[in-house]
C-alpha cells in the first residue's frame, strides 16, 4: 500500500515538476529574445556596429590583426548594408516567431483562466504596441507640435531673475517688446498657463505661454492661421481639390467602364492584365515615365517627348505641358488615374460578377435597355464596392506627393499640401507649419474613414 501512494504521490509531481521546468525554460527563452531584438535595434542605428561585430569575430578566432585592421579602416558602404539587411532578416522574421512561440508556451502553462485572458494579448499584443508608438503617439506629438510656435518670440529657458518671481510668465514678459502679458489661466509651483498677444508684422495674436519645469512654451494658432491665408497654400489647396474631385472620379468611372467592357470579351483576364500592369510601377517610376511623354523643347528643336512628337508630326506647335498652368495640374491628374484605374477596375469587376444574373434578366423581361440595366439595376447593385474603391483612391490622392515632387517639384502651381508639407519640413525646417499640414491631411482623412466603415458594416448587415 505504501509503495502504490509513493508511486501516486510521484506520478502527481512529475507533471507538476515538469510543467514548473518547462515554464522557466520559456520564460528564460522569452527573456533572451528580447534581449536580442533589443540588440538588434541598437545594431541596426549605429553605423560601425558591423565593422565591431566583424572585428569581434576574428578576435574569438585569435586574428588580432586582422581585427585590428577592420577596426581601424572599417568596411565598406555596401558591406555594412548588406550585414545590416541580414541582421535585420533574421531578426525580423526569426525573432518574431520566437517570441509569439516563447510568449504562448508560457501562456500554455498557465491555469486556464488566465490563460484564456492572456492568450489574445499575445498575438494582439505587440501589434496594438507598435500602433500605439509608431502611430498614435506621433499623431499625437504632432498635434502638440502643429500648435508650438516655432519661432518663439521669447527665452525658452526662464532666466534666474524670473525664477526667484512668484509669477514666472509674467516675470519673463516685463519689458518684452514683442510679447504682453494678459492673465494668468493656471499659476501653479511648477505649471503656469498664462495668455499673452504677440506683436509682428502681420498684426497682433493671441497666444498661451505654458511654463513646465524650466521651459517655456509659446501656444498658438498661427500655424492654422498660415494654412488658411497665405498665397501659396490657397493653390496647394486648390490643387488637392482639383485632384481630388477629377482623380477620383476618373479613376472610378474609368475603371467601371473598362471592367464593364472586358466582362464581355473573350480574352478578360489578357485585357485587365495591361490594364492593371501600371499599379507594379511605383508613384516615382510612373511620374519618370511620364516626363518622357511629357518632354517639352522649344518650336523648331527636336522634339523627344512623346506628346509633343505626335503633335508636331501632325503639323502643331509643341506644348509646354509641365510648365503652363492650370494644364499642368491636369497632366499631373493624368498620371495618378493612369495608375489606380487599374486597381478600380479589378474591384469592381469582381463586385459586377456578384451581381445576380436574375435581376438583371428580370430588367430585360421589363423591357429595361441595356443603359437602364446599368444605372438602374447594376450599378445600384455594387454601390458599396463603389463606395469602398472611391474612398481608398480619395485618401491615395489626397495624401499624392511622389508625383508632383520628381515632375515639377511644386513649381509652375502644381503645389500640394503634403509636397508643401515636405518643403516646410526638410527644406525651411519649420516643423510647426509642416505639422498643421500634416493635421489637416489627418482632419480630412477621419470623414472618408468613417464613410467607409459604415459602408462596409452596411454591407455586413445586408449579407
Amino acid at each position: 500500500m505504501t509503495d502504490v501512494t509513493t508511486k501516486a504521490t510521484d506520478a502527481a509531481i512529475t507533471p507538476a515538476r515538469a510543467g514548473w521546468t518547462g515554464f522557466v525554460a520559456a520564460g528564460f527563452a522569452l527573456t533572451a529574445v528580447v534581449a536580442v531584438i533589443r540588440w538588434s535595434l541598437g545594431f541596426l542605428t549605429d553605423l560601425d556596429a558591423p565593422a565591431r561585430t566583424i572585428a569581434g569575430f576574428y578576435d574569438f578566432f585569435g586574428a588580432e590583426r586582422t581585427a585590428e585592421a577592420v577596426r581601424a579602416s572599417g568596411l565598406g558602404a555596401g558591406s555594412n548594408k548588406a550585414i545590416i539587411a541580414v541582421v535585420a532578416l533574421v531578426v525580423g522574421v526569426a525573432g518574431v516567431w520566437a517570441l509569439f512561440i516563447s510568449a504562448n508556451t508560457i501562456v500554455d502553462r498557465l491555469s486556464e483562466t488566465w490563460s484564456t485572458r492572456l492568450r489574445p494579448w499575445v498575438f494582439a499584443g505587440p501589434a496594438v504596441g507598435l500602433l500605439t508608438v509608431f502611430l498614435v503617439y506621433p499623431a499625437f506629438n504632432t498635434i502638440v507640435t502643429s500648435l508650438t510656435e516655432d519661432i518663439v518670440p521669447m527665452a525658452t529657458a526662464v532666466t534666474p531673475e524670473a525664477a526667484a518671481s512668484p509669477d514666472v510668465l509674467e516675470a519673463m514678459t516685463a519689458g518684452h517688446e514683442r510679447v504682453h502679458f494678459g492673465e494668468y489661466w493656471l499659476n501653479g509651483a511648477n505649471f503656469e498657463v498664462a495668455a499673452a498677444t504677440v506683436s509682428s508684422q502681420s498684426g497682433d495674436s493671441a497666444v498661451l505661454l505654458v511654463l513646465t519645469g524650466d521651459t517655456v512654451r509659446t501656444i498658438g494658432l498661427s500655424h492654422y492661421s498660415f494654412v488658411i491665408t497665405d498665397p501659396g497654400m490657397r493653390i496647394a489647396l486648390r490643387n488637392n481639390l482639383i485632384w481630388l474631385i477629377l482623380g477620383t472620379s476618373g479613376s472610378v468611372v474609368l475603371g467601371l467602364l473598362i471592367a464593364t467592357l472586358v466582362d464581355r470579351v473573350k480574352r478578360e483576364a489578357l485585357a485587365k492584365t495591361f490594364v492593371f500592369m501600371p499599379m507594379a510601377i511605383s508613384m516615382v517610376g510612373a511620374a519618370v515615365i511620364w516626363r518622357f511623354m511629357y518632354y517639352w523643347r522649344p518650336p523648331g528643336q527636336t522634339q523627344i517627348g512623346v506628346l509633343n512628337a505626335v503633335k508636331t508630326g501632325l503639323g502643331g506647335e509643341p506644348t509646354a505641358w509641365v510648365q503652363t498652368p492650370p494644364l499642368n495640374t491636369m497632366a499631373l491628374i493624368v498620371i495618378m488615374v493612369w495608375l489606380l484605374t487599374g486597381f478600380a477596375m479589378v474591384i469592381l469587376s469582381a463586385a459586377l460578377k456578384g451581381v445576380p444574373a436574375e435581376i438583371v434578366e428580370a430588367g430585360r423581361i421589363d423591357g429595361a435597355s441595356e443603359p437602364q440595366l446599368f444605372f438602374r439595376v447594376i450599378v445600384p447593385s455594387i454601390r458599396p464596392s463603389i463606395i469602398t474603391v472611391a474612398t481608398t483612391i480619395f485618401i491615395a490622392i489626397l495624401k499624392v506627393f511622389d508625383i508632383v515632387f520628381v515632375m515639377t517639384g511644386g513649381r509652375f502651381d502644381t503645389e500640394v499640401v503634403a509636397n508643401r508639407m515636405f518643403t516646410e519640413m526638410f527644406r525651411f525646417r519649420n516643423y510647426g507649419r509642416a505639422s498643421a499640414l500634416a493635421v489637416v491631411l489627418l482632419v480630412v482623412t477621419i470623414p472618408i474613414m468613417v464613410i467607409n466603415v459604415r459602408n462596409l458594416r452596411r454591407q455586413g448587415v445586408e449579407s
